[in-house]
């Protein structure tokens, strides 16, 4: 029996991360990169990592502003979540959330967000459809 799934609006700086991914929507390898810069965003905005408390953290900004450059991406507006949402079934968040909280330097740190946002971005291209209103082409 088929069945309606959960429908979940793309506010906020999930709008802006998808809007960014559609428009790249013919080149898979900046699609990943785009959501590999949202998941390089959502660490500074919501996660707790001792390395993020020394003055390392500067060099995770200046990576985040340097990649929003190179790709010409911006958000506006609030940014409290910024990675589009995986339901648990096909996701284990707090799993990410924990590798990102016990990484101890900022490669380890760097490389659980880009396996947790590959793992996303595999997940949210097999399983899930974005109803982009008035940005057909």
């Amino acid at each position: 029996m088929w069945h309606i799934p959960s429908h979940f609006p793309l506010k906020g700086g999930m709008s802006y991360t998808i809007r960014a991914i559609y428009a790249c929507r013919d080149n898979e390898v900046k699609m990943r990169e785009i959501y590999y810069l949202a998941g390089l965003m959502d660490c500074l905005i919501n996660q707790v990592n001792s390395v993020l408390r020394t003055d390392l953290l500067k060099a995770m900004y200046n990576k985040v502003f340097a990649m929003k450059r190179e790709l010409n991406i911006h958000w506006y507006g609030p940014l409290d979540q910024v990675l589009l949402p995986v339901e648990s079934q096909f996701y284990n968040e707090f799993e990410y959330r924990a590798s990102l909280k016990e990484a101890g330097t900022m490669k380890e740190l760097y490389q659980a967000i880009r396996t947790g946002t590959n793992e996303m971005f595999d997940i949210l291209s097999l399983e899930y459809v974005f109803y982009c209103p008035g940005m057909g082409g």
